[in-house]
This record gives structure tokens, sequence and C-alpha cells, in this order.
């Protein structure tokens, strides 16, 4: 007889985790799907993975539940559900219903309690269990015969814990997770727990002692004056905190594993209702042809050759097809215009050969919807066409709507939207050696136009979403004019001199020899200096020097391992800059060489838009946002960039502390908006405040310190990020963090309150609504969490800064135009713009690119814009 397998799923958990993991997604009819459409999915992976033969999912009956009665304020710091999420639930029920999965609940428990009950039941009967949650307090019932699954990332990638998994994790048994919780406590169920006793410590007191009760009955044999009266303050509590962390195994419900038998589900409720809620995928899935958009009718669209005199539509999809991803080579195979009602494909000949095509591409009143403008502006400009009339771009609006999903191409953005038949470019081309033009002509003929029927399609949906988010004005006027202008900058390039280069290569080559030479004579011997395990013998066996860190092949010899060796021996001073000048001879000098364009000879960096989640933009083939300038020899590095034309130099306008001016703006903070209005230097600001000094009594090294400070508030740094970067104890830092906050109240109230908007609506906005969700802002998981909190604080900071300079971007460019100035826009490299210039308009440059930059974005404070120009880019500082 087959072994009975019985799965157990936390409904509202996975349905909550699911809701913060996607985007807000939702159907024609407004119903929002984001929630359903992530539970599905989990659904699907853990019914194909495990092959249950039994499931039951259990959802909590209400707010209230009998661990109210022992503690009023449990759970009392959980955010109310957000109504998006909640108007989800009836729709999970109804998918639930359609897989013919039973559900439960019961009053006054919660959906842990029917699952602690069903699985012992089960186990007592002879069944497999796996249970499925997000909430590591189940891991309390992990057993030989019941394994708990906890997501990880998203919604499908899940950690199982089974007794061994949990051993090796926390050096506990199951059982000792509740001990665990009654000593720490829960911050996500507001379980009070012992104060000042965290994760390592209960750990360490349970391996000793086992339970809270052995602690307590030997009391007298823990070591440290402090933390015994920590647990002799805190012994109610801790009992009361391991009373309600244990999960109820005799829930007052009637129901037998037996009765959760799973056949499978109802296939035609299940395809009503995805079609209801316009999963496609989900639909293709199951090999459903959508009547709408069937196979046949795809193939059957009306579409023509274009022939010179064919009328293109005054509104329509544009479809480029390049299979080179550095497009600024040109390479385009194929083209494809889609109309509502006529569609044409296109030999990419005709751009040479057909005016009235050339004219329609560069006629701005011709409406284009595409998918990567930047893309198509620079793939066009090789074939001498200046293309216009763009009005909308799926790529950044989808990147605007969710932003953690980054690299992607138009299926995937297709298919979360419901908008389906649209292949890959994978499955249509290849990938990698084997990435060709399919040999049949329909193929990707008919794959061009389905991605133009698509863009059609997206144009619509993705618009009506960002109007209800509000993010209409950040697309339209922000992002989609941007790519525009980075379009010209990536045509434009800069040029590099290529001798300077080879020069420096020749010179750090001698160097890194030369530091070889004196590791060698500090070693005593020859060996790889690459190699990790010969340099961890050298370390810590041949010299002596303390093991700061192992790994599973060996000493760790990694930089931060290093850098705390610092001082230890003076090998490690060489060996981290052996180190540092390696990376810069390979990445940066090598790394330029090759992309430097031989017929322009300039580098034409490609940007990326649509990648980071803050919006700050970042560039490739070269990446010219992290040329270690800290370094002598990389500072060295920006000699080589040159202008272009004879009498010319390099520009360069830097916005001064633009984070901590944004940060003064949106805190409302008084004293650090006086700093920044009366034009003080606010890191002697900062120490004045914060050490009760006079100007004049400010040392340099409180000035650092209060730099550090200053920057880490804005990162939400910790105490002991602080003390790590100050070299001070974490006593230290906390008290200096402390007095910052009570020197600066108005941002102490603003870090409490942006986390606890991005608790009640999983995501943080910048002050032009660009969002960032944060799914793991409630994660049980408090290394997640506080991550989750550090990102809500800095994103609405570091993302408007972002704003300002895109902002600053486009009102140059305008502004360049408008006084007819020759002067080019290069680079943006983090709060930089980079210009070439006639020397003749310096004086005007002077003039007007501080005034556009500063004018970029009203604030309560002012913004400052820093100024230089010479004959290099390392020159112009």
């Amino acid at each position: 007889m087959a072994k009975k397998k019985l799965m157990l799923i936390d409904g509202n958990s996975v349905a909550y985790r699911a809701f913060f993991a996607l985007p807000l997604l939702h159907n024609d009819k407004g119903i929002y799907t984001n929630a359903i459409y992530g539970f599905t999915m989990m659904l699907n992976k853990v019914l194909a993975d495990q092959k249950p033969t039994h499931v039951l999912v259990a959802f909590d009956a209400g707010k209230s539940t009998f661990r109210h009665k022992t503690y009023k304020k449990y759970k009392g710091t959980r955010q109310k559900t957000p109504s998006e999420l909640n108007e989800q639930f009836p729709y999970i029920r109804k998918l639930l219903e359609a897989f013919q999965i039973q559900t439960a609940e019961v009053d006054e428990y919660e959906a842990d309690d029917l699952i602690g009950t069903l699985s012992l039941r089960a186990e007592q009967e002879g069944f497999e269990v796996s249970v499925v949650s997000g909430d590591k307090d189940l891991t309390q019932l992990a057993t030989d015969y019941t394994t708990v699954y906890i997501t990880k990332k998203g919604i499908t990638e899940m950690e199982a814990y089974t007794p061994e998994h949990i051993r090796e994790k926390y050096g506990l048994t199951p059982s000792q997770i509740i001990d665990m919780k009654g000593l720490m406590g829960d911050s996500s169920d507001n379980i009070p727990g012992v104060k000042g006793v965290g994760e390592k410590t209960a750990i360490k007191l349970l391996t000793s002692y086992e339970t809270v009760e052995g602690v307590y009955e030997h009391l007298d044999e823990v070591s440290g004056a402090k933390l015994k009266e920590k647990l002799e303050g805190g012994k109610d509590d801790a009992f009361m905190s391991k009373k309600l962390a244990t999960i109820e195994r005799e829930a007052p419900f009637d129901m037998s594993p037996d009765a959760t038998k799973y056949e499978g589900p109802n296939e035609e409720a299940l395809r009503s209702l995805y079609e209801d809620l316009q999963f496609a995928k989900l639909l293709e899935d199951m090999g459903v042809e959508q009547e709408t958009t069937s196979e046949e009718e795809w193939e059957n669209i009306s579409f023509s050759h274009y022939k010179e005199g064919d009328t293109l539509p005054d509104k329509g999809a544009l479809v480029l097809e390049g299979l080179d991803e550095n497009y600024y080579r040109g390479d385009i195979h194929g083209i494809a215009v889609i109309g509502q009602d006529r569609a044409y494909v296109i030999s990419p000949e005709t751009l040479h050969t057909s005016t009235l095509f050339k004219t329609w591409l560069e006629d701005d009143t011709k409406e284009k919807i595409v998918y990567d403008s930047k893309r198509d502006v620079v793939s066009l400009r090789h074939h001498d066409v200046k293309l216009a009339g763009v009005v909308f771009d799926v790529h950044l609006a989808a990147y605007i709507l969710n932003p953690s999903e980054s690299k992607v191409d138009l299926a995937a953005v297709a298919s979360a939207y419901g908008v389906p038949q649209v292949q890959s470019e994978e499955a249509v081309y290849g990938k990698g050696a084997k990435q060709s033009i399919p040999a049949d002509n329909k193929i990707w003929h008919n794959h061009m136009v389905r991605k133009g029927r698509a863009l059609l399609r997206l144009r619509d949906i993705l618009a009506q979403t960002l109007e209800e988010n509000e993010q209409w004005k950040l697309v339209d006027e922000l992002e989609f004019p941007l790519a525009k202008v980075l379009a010209d900058m990536e045509w434009a390039g800069i040029a590099v001199e290529k001798a300077h280069l080879e020069e420096m290569k020749k010179e750090l080559a001698k160097q890194i020899e030369e530091i070889e030479t004196r590791i060698t004579q500090h070693a005593g011997e020859s060996f790889n200096i690459n190699s990790p395990k010969q340099l961890g013998v050298i370390l810590f066996e041949k010299l002596g020097l303390p093991v700061v860190k192992k790994t599973k092949t060996g000493y760790s010899t990694s930089a931060d391992v290093l850098e705390k060796l610092e001082g230890e021996h003076p090998i490690i001073e060489e060996i981290l800059h052996y180190r540092q000048l390696g990376k810069l001879q390979s990445t940066y000098i090598e790394g330029l060489l090759k992309v430097i364009h031989n017929p322009t000879g300039k580098v034409h960096t490609r940007f990326n838009q649509a990648l980071a989640q803050t919006g700050r933009l970042s560039s490739i083939e070269p990446n010219l946002q992290n040329i270690p300038i800290r370094l002598e020899e990389g500072r060295k590095i920006r000699k080589a960039f040159i202008p272009s034309e004879k009498d010319w130099v390099i520009f360069a306008a830097d916005y001064s502390q633009i984070e901590l001016r944004v940060l003064a703006h949106i805190s409302g903070d008084a004293g650090l908006q006086e700093a920044f209005k009366k034009d003080l230097d606010i890191h002697t600001k900062t120490a004045m405040d914060v050490f009760h000094v006079t100007e004049g009594e400010v040392t340099d090294n409180m000035r650092r310190q209060a730099k550090a400070v200053n920057f880490g508030i804005v990162y939400g740094i910790s105490d002991y990020g602080l003390s790590q970067n100050l070299g001070i104890t974490r006593k230290e830092a906390k008290a200096f963090i402390d007095r910052y906050f009570e020197s600066y109240p108005g941002v102490a109230v603003y870090m409490k309150d942006i986390v606890q908007q991005a608790k009640q609506t999983g995501y943080v906005s910048t002050l032009y609504s660009r969002r960032r969700y944060i799914p793991e802002i409630t994660s049980r998981n408090f290394n997640l969490r506080s991550f989750a909190e550090r990102t809500a604080m800095n994103t609405p900071i570091q993302g408007t800064a972002a704003d300002i300079i895109k902002l600053a971007m486009l009102h140059m460019a305008d502004r360049l135009q408008e006084e007819r100035l020759q002067a080019r826009l290069l680079l943006q490299v983090h709060d930089e713009l980079i210009f070439e210039a006639p020397r003749e308009e310096i004086d005007k440059l002077m003039k007007i690119v501080p005034e556009v930059m500063e004018a970029a974005l009203a604030l309560d404070v002012p913004l400052k814009v820093d100024v230089a120009y010479g004959d290099t880019w390392f020159d112009a500082k």
C-alpha cells in the first residue's frame, strides 16, 4: 500500500508572503490578483514536488485568539492587513475550492494550532507530513515524520526544516524552538521574552540548560551578573512567552487526516477562475487555448510585407529585432509595425531604401509604442534614422511598477500582466553561440507581430496601473524623456586616450611584481598569492596570525578578514594592496582597453535605466560608476578620459551632500534644515550638536565621527555598523547614535514612521512617487527584517536623490539646446554630471549648470552644486 502523505498549508502566512512578494497586479475588472497568483504558483509547485495524497489549508479565524487571554498585547504591533490583500482572500478560497482542497478554521485558534493538531493526528496514524508556511514558529513541529517548509525567497523557493536541519542551524531540537522564543521573544507577534536576551544568548543558555524551566532551575550557575539580572527580572515574561509561542496540538476541531484526501483539481472550475482573473500563463500551463488569443488566430494575423507607399498607422507598436545584446553596434535583423487594424513586417534594408518609412519613424506626430526606446533610438542612429514620436516604453513602465523585476524580456512582462502568446527571445532565437534567426521566416515574423500586438495591449494595462499608483507623472515626465537623453549620451560616447591606459598597464604590472617580491620575502618562501588555500597556510600556520574565520575549505582570507588583521604583520597591508592593484589592472585598465570602439576611439557605455530598485542609473561595458577613486592609481585612470574635440575641455558638476539635503527635507528636522539654509559645514555642525562643543572646539576626529554617522544614518546604520566604521565599541556607537537623534529628533521620527508605513503598505516611495516594494519588512527572520527596515529608511532618500539628478539631466539637455551651445552631456556618475565643451562656452556653463541643477526639484533646503573643468576628467575636480 502506498504511503499516505499529508500536506498542511498555513493559508494566511502564504497569502501574506505572496502579496508582498509580487507587485499589485489586477485584472481588467480592477480586482487585485497578486496574492492569488503567488498563492497559486506556490500551490502548483508544492503539489508537483511533493505529490501529497492528502491536503489541507488552515486559516486564522479572526484577530482574537485564546492567547489574548494570557497576554492582551499579543500581536499588538501588527499592522492592519492592507485592503488590497483582504479583498483577495475570498478568491484564494475559491481557488482552493477549484483545486478541491479542504480548508479549516476554528474560532479563537490560529492556523498554526490547526496544523499542529492535525500533524500530530496524522503522525499517529502513520502519515508522512509536510507543513508549508512563511512562519518559522512552525519549525517546532518538525519530527522524523514531519518536515516543515518555510518560504525563503519570493514565494516558490523554500527551506526544509527537519530535526537534523534545526540542529545544524541552531544547535537545538525542534521542541527547544519554543524555549528559544520564550527567552528571546518575537517582535513580529509582540511576544516580549526576556528584555535584553537575543537569539545567540538564548541558544547558549538552552545548550547548557535545555529548557526555560532548566535555565531558571540553574539560575545561580548562569555566568554574567548582568545576564542573571535580566533573567531574574524577566522570569514571568519568559514563562508567559514560552506559553504564547507553543503551538496547540489538541485544538477543538473535528477533522481526521483521512478527511483531507486530495483527488486533484476540478479542471473546469479552475479554468473558469483563471480566465476570470486573467492568469494567462497558468491557463497556458493547463494547455487551455484561449478563445480570444488562440494559436489559430495568431497564425492568421493579417500582416503584410511592407512596400513603399503602404499606409502606416498614426499610432502603433514598433518592434525592432536585434540579436546583439550590445545594441550600440546597430544590429537590426527585423522590423514590424503593428496598428489596431493592420500590421507590417519590414525588411531592415527598407531603412535605407524607403523615404516614406524613414519619414514615418522620424515623424513626432506618429505615435509609437515600443519595448525599449533607448535601445531603439541608438540602433536606428546607426542607420541614419532619428526615431521620434515614442509615447510609451513598456520596459520602463513595467520596471516602475515592479522595480524588483529588472532584467526581463517582453514575454515575461506580458505573462505577468495576462497578455498571452508571446514567446521568449531565447525560445525563438536560441542563446549563446547557438543564437540565430530561424530558417523559417514565418516563425520570427509571427514572433515580431505577436510582440507588437502585446505592446498595444500592455500599453493600456500598464498606463492604467501607473495612473492608479499615481506614477504616470514619473514615467511620462521623467523616465520616458530621460531614455532619449541617455540614448544621446550613449551615442556620443567619451574619448579615451589609449596610450595613457597602456602606460598605466605597464606601471601597474611593475608595481604588482615589486609587491609580489615583498610578500614572498615576508612569507619566507614562494607561493601562489591568488590561492586562498596557500595564502591561508602562510598566514595562519607559518606566520601564526590569529584565525578570524574558517570556511568549509579551510582558512578564510577574504578582504574583511585581512582588514581585521591589519597591523598584525606587514604582509597583510602588502596583500591588500596587491589585490587592489590586481583588480585595477584586470577590471579597469584591461577592461577599458577591450571596449574602446575603434572607429571613434571612444567608449560607449550603456546606461541601465531599469535595474536598480532605488532608481539610480548604472552603466556597463564599461562600468564607469565604480572606478575606485580612493586609490591614487584609480584616480589616475580618469586622466585617460579626454574631450573628443580640439580646444575643448571636460566640465564636471557635482551635487554636494544631496542625500543629507533630501533627508533634511523629508524629515522636516528644523536643526538639519537650518544648517543647510545657513550653508554650514554639516559635519562640523553635527559634531557641535552631538558633542555639545563650540565650532572652535570641534577636532578632526570629532568631525570624522560626525561625518560617519551623518552618512550612516541615511543608510539606517546600526550601532554595530558604526562601531566597525569608526573602530569604537558598540556601546560608544549606540551612545553616539542616541545623541544624534536627540540633536535631530525629526530624523528619529522619520525613521520610525517610514518603517511603520512600509509594514502597513508593503512599499516606500520617493518624493516623485517612485516605489520600492519591501516584502521582507514583516519577516520573522531578524536579519531579513532588519535589512528591510534599513532599506525602508534609505530608499526614499537615495531614490529621491536619483530622481533629482535625472531631472537635472533632462533640464540640462533642454537648456543646452535653448542656449544653442555645443557642449554635450557625456556621463552621469553617482551625483555628478560630466560634459565636454569648447573652452569659450565655459563661462556660460559655470553659470547655467549650477542654476539648472539646483532648481531640478524644489526642497525646503537649497541644493548645492560644485563645478570644475580641466583637460581630462581627472583635472575636472
